[in-house]
């Protein structure tokens, strides 16, 4: 049995997808809608799964970075061409996990869309 909190927010990005024909292969905008989602496996004392105050500020910084900005740039890992939405659930991911961890959670999945029918994720326990 598992409880989770979520949250979404909407960015606006620049990426291109180096090889790719056009529209991929040239840089273009997504309107972006980030969705996490913080799971435990009980309620913490305050019957809460963690405290959304702290992840609306985590998500909230998050996007801030990122609002108007090419991913390429921006989040690209080393060893990557290009950002993809699995690659940017994954930087989110990671850049959310000690704030997600601080507020209580022990797991976050994210999904970020591209478009309303096509997204990528991540999902991954959080360690203590």
């Amino acid at each position: 049995m598992t409880y989770e909190v979520g949250l979404s927010r909407e960015v606006r990005a620049f990426h291109m997808m180096p090889g790719m024909p056009p529209p991929e292969g040239e840089r273009h905008h997504h309107d972006y809608r980030i969705d996490i989602v913080v799971e435990r496996g009980n309620l913490d004392q305050r019957a809460m799964v963690c405290d959304l105050d702290l992840l609306e500020e985590a998500l909230t910084d998050l996007v801030a970075r990122i609002e108007g900005k090419d991913l390429v740039d921006a989040i690209r890992p080393a060893d990557g061409s290009g950002v993809t939405v699995e690659v940017f659930a994954r930087w989110a991911h990671d850049t959310l996990a000690d704030a997600v961890r601080q507020a209580g959670g022990e797991a976050l999945g994210l999904r970020v869309w591209e478009s309303p029918t096509a997204f990528g994720g991540y999902r991954a326990a959080l360690s203590g």
